[in-house]
């Protein structure tokens, strides 16, 4: 998908967390890595965004044709969404 940048908010200890990023990185899809373990206060943009603490947490966000945020597309969990995170991706 064209325009879109993925922030993926993980924990350390978090087994389906390291799944995803290997995911990413085996396919080269770039994203920003929000690890809540060295950077606590981003569970607050979490929770606004997820509205829960959970973790993986995949956030979507594409720029519009005039180049404006549309609301993100948040999926929580790796295992659970990884057919749907292919899809946006366009990962065979």
């Amino acid at each position: 998908m064209k325009n879109v940048q993925l922030e993926l908010y993980t924990r350390p200890t978090c087994s389906d967390c390291q799944e995803g990023k290997a995911f990413l990185a085996k396919h080269r899809v770039s994203f920003i890595n929000h690890d809540l373990s060295e950077h606590p206060e981003k569970e607050k943009d979490l929770r606004k965004l997820t509205g829960t603490r959970m973790v993986p947490a995949f956030v979507f966000k594409e720029k519009s044709l005039r180049g404006r945020l549309k609301k993100p597309k948040t999926l929580i969990g790796f295992e659970n969404n990884v057919d749907e995170i292919k899809q946006i991706l366009n990962i065979d």
